[in-house]
This record gives structure tokens, C-alpha cells and sequence, in this order.
């Protein structure tokens, strides 16, 4: 699947994100790495990237409003959810 289609509907970037942390796991990256990783991509994609769809204008004002702490909390739930898709 092509990032942009996952970009444009929010089951499908569920599901790209998912893979992405399973690829993720399959390196052996630790959770914290992940999660860290996850924050990061947050931050770029708040700062480049507009949202595509509803939900992902919910995420990137939730993003701009939270702290880092916040941020790196909100990045941690996003690749739990990730992962149940």
C-alpha cells in the first residue's frame, strides 16, 4: 500500500502504521524505541504534513496542544492502536 492512499482513509492508516510497527518489532526494536520513533514521526508529520481526513486533523490539533511528555504519551497510544488494526 502506497503512503498516500494510507494518508487519505483512517482505517488504511491504521493498518500502514500497524505494519510499520510490526516491521519495527520484527527488527527488534524495544517498545521505548518504537514509541520513541513514533514521536518523532508525530513531529514531522505535524509540522509538514497536512492531515488527510477528520481524524488525523483531531490528532495533529491534540499534537500541537500537548507537551512533549503529552506527545510522547499520545505516540504510545497511536502504536498500541497501530497495532490492534
Amino acid at each position: 500500500m502506497e503512503i498516500e492512499q494510507a494518508r487519505m482513509n483512517w482505517d488504511d492508516w491504521k493498518g500502514y502504521l500497524g505494519h510499520m510497527v510490526e516491521f519495527a518489532e520484527e527488527l527488534g526494536l524495544s517498545q521505548d524505541r518504537i514509541k520513541n520513533m513514533a514521536a518523532q514521526a508525530g513531529n514531522t508529520l505535524a509540522q509538514h504534513v497536512p492531515p488527510a481526513n477528520p481524524e488525523q486533523r483531531v490528532l495533529k490539533e491534540l499534537w500541537d496542544a500537548a507537551d512533549q511528555p503529552e506527545q510522547e504519551m499520545l505516540a504510545g497510544l497511536m502504536t498500541k492502536l497501530a497495532k490492534r488494526s
